[in-house]
């Protein structure tokens, strides 16, 4: 199965403390990093995404099997 890819300004949803969170694709983080306060391993071949949550406007990286694009328009 194809790896799941976003871009910028994608709307989804994760799970989050066990309810939905939804927010924005900041962006696509494909190289070790410091991000959302943490340190994030990445490659191209394994991608991570920095989102913004809508509710709280707080930033956290996911994995691509963690998202889905949100049904909202």
């Amino acid at each position: 199965m194809a790896e799941k890819q976003f871009k910028k300004g994608d709307e989804v949803t994760w799970q989050s403390h066990g309810s939905t969170a939804e927010g924005v694709v900041e962006k696509k983080i494909t190289e070790d990093t410091e991000a959302a306060g943490r340190q994030v391993r990445a490659s191209k071949d394994e991608p991570q995404y920095l989102v913004k949550s809508d509710k709280s406007g707080g930033e956290a990286v996911h994995r691509p099997t963690a998202l889905k694009k949100s049904r909202r328009s």
